[in-house]
């Protein structure tokens, strides 16, 4: 049991899929890289997310999947303790390091799995969980347990990779984002986000989509080869109107084109 400002992480069992078991591995080779990655380290993004997130100085938070820790330690001056969890090792080593580069001190880290939240119910008054839910084998699970360990009148805060409304750009940016990523599952759109959350007990409270518009090297890095060939196969067979849809353009001999994300905040209204 690891226990921080009252929160104790209590043993619930183990959800480890096949999807869990691939991310493990694969985010466990990639952790150090995300300790210094723009994207995750995007000081914007963070402040987006704590904005959206209305901390109080009373308040115990959670940040799911946390990864590095950005997120966990980016709420840190804001509440009186925050937990991270994550389902790989590699993460969390690199997590504490920064923490106390920082010299943070009321931030724990700790291993855990979405899916089956070691924490007891209604402990936290703010969820957070930042570009990962798209990675979850069972994505309305994971809500539930969300929702589960909020307090009544908790918020949770999502930052996730989307799509939007448009059924090209849906599939082709998942398909994309499988080759990027072999445990990959779903980026989700805004009216999906709405359903799964209305459906749990969330009441949503604001729903923000954005664009960057990104190098294909963002998907390619770190990929198989014969991955990467399967990227390149699908962006060579876009028509002009489907690279339009995809804002496909070359800059100095390197190809970009558009990732879509969304922000979401909601209050958890009653227990169900």
């Amino acid at each position: 049991m690891v226990s921080h400002q009252g929160v104790s992480v209590v043993g619930r069992g183990a959800f480890m899929t096949t999807t869990e078991e691939r991310a493990r591995r694969i985010f466990g080779q990639r952790a150090a890289a995300y300790t210094t990655s723009r994207t995750h380290a995007d000081p914007h993004v963070l402040a987006e997310v704590v904005r959206l997130s209305a901390p109080q100085p009373e308040w115990n938070a959670l940040d799911i999947a946390t990864g590095t820790g950005h997120t966990a330690l980016a709420l840190a001056p804001h509440v009186t303790s925050v937990v991270g969890i994550d389902l790989t090792p590699e993460m969390l080593a690199e997590a504490e390091q920064l923490r106390r580069a920082q010299s943070i001190t009321n931030v724990v880290f700790a291993l855990g799995d979405v899916h089956h939240l070691p924490f007891d119910d209604q402990v936290f008054d703010l969820v957070t969980c930042r570009r990962a839910a798209h990675h979850f084998s069972a994505i309305g699970r994971a809500l539930e347990e969300m929702h589960r360990v909020l307090c009544v009148g908790g918020r949770l805060v999502i930052d996730d990779r989307s799509v939007p409304e448009d059924d090209f750009v849906d599939a082709c940016m998942n398909e994309l984002d499988r080759y990027h990523d072999e445990s990959h599952v779903r980026q989700y759109r805004p009216s999906e986000w709405r359903q799964m959350l209305e459906t749990r007990g969330f009441v949503l409270e604001a729903v923000e989509p954005y664009t960057r518009h990104r190098p294909l090297a963002s998907l390619t890095n770190g990929v198989s080869t014969e991955n990467v060939g399967n990227i390149y196969s699908v962006l060579e067979r876009l028509t002009d109107a489907q690279r339009a849809a995809l804002n496909v353009v070359e800059v100095n001999g390197q190809l970009f084109l558009n990732h879509w994300f969304v922000m979401l905040a909601a209050r958890k209204e009653a227990w169900v």
